[in-house]
């Protein structure tokens, strides 16, 4: 074949949260990639470096985590009511996958920042301190995230004294309201309901080699992101496990990949069990225990009377180092419902807000639920996350990352 020169795109790396990710305003991108398809997956791959067997992605802008191996598609919304529509990408670190199945609650707090730096919101429209209200269409699950922004002097305010559990510096609060965050429908229009099987506790039917018996209590919920949820004493765990502790172990790793598998095949979410290798980022596989002392990551410690229960979850096949701010809305989500595994887990008594552990420290989230026609229904949640960006300027991506090599003679 013969050989191309690099393209060079606009881009913003920006932390959201506690993730990172690569910004594009969809009018940047190359023609070719601005629609949906192998296209556009094969450019934001070759952007993060992926696929990559060394596992590194040292030939790209991804960190060699889930975390940190994102993309984010913002363009100006044509939809009533909204300023910009948000799409976002979770790219596979060792194949060439990207998932455009859920959305990352983390880098919802960067979209709205992103928005206004990047032009995509009328100057005039902005307070010159105070607030900026950003109403964002989440096109992945067909869901309104409303951002409050903080602005100063007609800027994004970025520096701040909000500290984020996860995150070593502190900087400004931005607060996400998540609206109707069950029932996710996506840009596909094919709903799904906030407890897929109808109960809010299920009994998953699973080889006796993952657990003893062949049979574990799941609570399985959309909201925020498809989420199971599952106790922690019915893996083995206490639930004051750190990353190590299981990404360090492979056999413990492929187990609860499997178990993650036999949930979105209950959930309807796969038609078999091999499709959940297509489908990675979601659902979110977590498990819940109730409060204990233990100590954060970064070693801090964490008391028990400091939460109202414990949680640990996996995000690509690897227990996050913190939590993905979709699966905390999950976890709000759930805690106000009672029955649940996650209420069961807070003490039994439906909560509209609560803290929880997670390995890097602690997290509030809330959220509203109301029973409607005997069928629950949350009608908002909301979290506070931080958002910064960490430059600003082009990527550069050999024009080869568009074709497909396989068609080239």
């Amino acid at each position: 074949m013969s050989f191309l020169p690099q393209l060079k795109i606009p881009a913003t790396y920006l932390r959201g949260g506690t993730s990172k990710g690569v910004f594009f305003r969809l009018e940047d991108l190359p023609e070719a990639a601005r629609e949906a398809g192998p296209v556009r997956d094969r450019l934001l791959l070759r952007v993060v470096g992926s696929p990559d067997p060394y596992g590194k992605q040292i030939d790209g802008m991804g960190g060699a985590t889930s975390s940190t191996s994102k993309v984010v598609i913002v363009s100006r919304s044509k939809r009533q009511g909204h300023d910009v529509d948000y799409l976002f990408g979770q790219v596979a670190i060792d194949r060439a996958l990207v998932d455009w199945s859920g959305n990352c609650g983390n880098l919802s707090a960067a979209v709205g920042p992103f928005a206004i730096h990047s032009g995509l919101i009328d100057a005039a429209a902005l307070p010159r301190d105070g607030r900026a209200t950003i109403r964002i269409w989440q096109a992945n699950i067909g869901k309104t995230i409303v951002a409050q922004v903080p602005m100063r002097d007609g800027q994004v305010q970025e520096s701040g004294d909000f500290e984020l559990d996860g995150v070593t510096f502190a900087a400004a609060e931005i607060e996400l309201a998540f609206l109707d965050p069950g029932d996710d429908a996506g840009d596909t229009g094919e709903g799904a309901a906030l407890f897929p099987t109808g109960q809010v506790v299920d009994d998953l039917t699973l080889p006796e080699a993952l657990v003893p018996g062949g049979r574990l209590r799941a609570t399985l919920i959309n909201a925020g992101i498809p989420t199971a949820f599952v106790e922690a004493r019915a893996l083995g765990y206490e639930g004051t496990e750190l990353q190590d502790a299981i990404n360090g172990d492979a056999a413990a790793l492929a187990r609860l990949e499997a178990i993650r598998a036999h949930a979105a095949l209950r959930m309807g979410l796969i038609r078999t069990l091999e499709e959940a290798k297509t489908r990675q980022h979601t659902p979110k596989l977590a498990f819940v225990a109730p409060p204990a002392a233990y100590r954060a990551s970064s070693g801090k410690a964490v008391a028990a009377g400091d939460i109202d229960l414990l949680v640990r979850a996996l995000s690509m096949g690897k227990l996050h180092h913190a939590m993905m701010g979709t699966a905390a809305v999950a976890i709000g989500t759930a805690a106000a419902i009672p029955g649940t595994l996650v209420c069961e887990a807070a003490g039994g008594a439906p909560r509209a807000a609560l803290r929880f552990g997670h390995p890097s420290g602690t997290l509030r989230v809330g959220a509203e639920a109301v029973l409607d026609g005997g069928q629950w229904r949350v009608t908002r949640a909301v979290m506070s996350r931080s958002a910064r960006i960490l430059m600003e300027g082009a990527v550069r991506v050999p024009a080869e990352s568009l074709i497909d090599t396989k068609e080239l003679p």
